[in-house]
């Protein structure tokens, strides 16, 4: 029989196209149990919970709801805070006294800890607490789910937004020839590789991928960008912020100060200026740099269809998984087999989701690390929702020279 009572769910970590798709999931599901009596939204992530500041999301229209599926960024606040081993009793206690006994969760590896361990307090006090957490990133490095909600609309901007530039750069000649683009996930090269769907002809940009998961020498980008240039007339490409050279180590110093998060995660440094400037030294071309930096994961305009219906499927799957007694497990993604992408939602323990790190698979990029294999355009296509829009190519009919 499902624990009668309320309902609290957040949203923690960098924001996605599509996260308020899994909050609505969760409100949906919610609304439709029996056994489920408030439904509250914890304002700025678990602060919420530890300040008792929460919003009777059962109380909004259904046309709030509605629009909110097509509204970037997190709708009830979130926050990168991490939770010390004192502030469990206190979340437990507040939630017992809403009499919370559903507890969501939207966010990445960190939330994912978050949620695992509010659920093994409550079971060491006794408390029945079902502890869902709802995956979200841009990076796409969660583990145990085939991909995340929040990655395919980043992939299908960062493709758009490379193609875009690409055009740009290829219509400016000899003033611009060469271009780098700056690109999120941190120590997982995902949303990076996504910049090759732009590619449809073998003269389109990008021309090349740098991702994590294949260390570089700035010699080796420099010879690359240096091939290209010289047969192309121009350059394009896609480089990840979390770029490293041989020793594991970024590929360049930070030029000021690096901040680190709650979570000890360091922000990275300006990869893409910094290669630009030996590019120029070494080869006498000016390079320009696309910094998009959280364009990337709050474009809405270029939201996926398919990645807006899956983070909804996720959250609604969340709910239905509590009402039938699971606790301390993440919802996942499971891709089908077949010729045509299909998806539905499984689940995994919070414990192998926690603090874990997926990284790119090695055969998804080539041999010499400077661009993905079909194996990854197989993965990742059908996640952005379809083609890009369809650009036109003059065929460029010379007109004769007067004489």
């Amino acid at each position: 029989m499902a624990i009668k009572g309320n309902l609290v769910v957040g949203q923690s970590g960098g924001p996605t196209a599509v996260i308020n798709n899994s909050l609505v999931g969760v409100v949906h599901e919610a609304l439709e149990q029996a056994d489920i009596g408030g439904v509250y939204g914890m304002l700025h992530g678990i602060a919420g919970v530890l300040n008792e500041e929460f919003t009777d999301l059962g109380k909004e229209s259904a046309k709030t709801l509605a629009d909110l599926r097509n509204t970037p960024a997190a709708a009830l606040g979130t926050v990168r805070y991490k939770v010390t081993e004192k502030d469990y009793d206190r979340l437990v206690d507040v939630l017992e006294t809403y009499n919370v006994r559903y507890f969501f969760y939207i966010g990445g590896n960190d939330s994912m800890d978050t949620t695992h361990k509010i659920s093994l307090v409550a079971q060491q006090r006794g408390y029945e607490l079902q502890c869902v957490g709802v995956p979200k990133t841009v990076d796409n490095d969660l583990a145990e789910t085939d991909h995340c909600p929040g990655f395919g609309s980043a992939a299908r901007f960062v493709a758009s937004a490379i193609r875009n530039t690409s055009f740009d750069t290829r219509a400016m000649g000899t003033s611009g020839p060469i271009k780098l683009m700056e690109v999120m996930g941190r120590n997982a090269g995902w949303l990076t590789a996504a910049a090759a769907l732009a590619k449809e002809d073998a003269d389109d940009g990008p021309h090349l991928v740098y991702v994590p998961e294949c260390p570089m020498t700035a010699e080796q980008v420099l010879a690359d960008v240096e091939r290209v240039y010289k047969a192309n007339g121009m350059c394009v490409a896609a480089i990840s912020e979390g770029l490293v050279g041989p020793d594991g180590k970024p590929l360049f110093k930070s030029g000021g100060k690096k901040h680190v998060d709650a979570f000890g995660h360091a922000s990275k440094g300006d990869i893409v200026g910094q290669l630009a400037e030996m590019i120029h030294a070494e080869m006498g071309v000016k390079a320009r740099v696309d910094k998009p930096s959280y364009l990337q994961r709050s474009f809405a305009e270029l939201m996926s269809p398919v990645d807006r219906e899956e983070a909804y499927q996720a959250g609604r799957a969340a709910v239905k998984a509590a009402v039938a007694g699971v606790t301390g497990q993440m919802v996942t993604l499971i891709r089908q087999k077949g010729p045509e992408y299909a998806c539905t939602t499984g689940l995994a323990p919070l414990e192998k989701v926690a603090n874990a790190e997926r990284k790119l698979p090695r055969d998804y990029m080539n041999k010499e690390g400077n661009w993905v294999t079909k194996k990854f355009l197989e993965y990742a296509r059908p996640l952005i929702g379809g083609p890009l829009l369809n650009y036109g190519r003059l065929q460029v009919h010379p007109v004769p020279k007067a004489k």
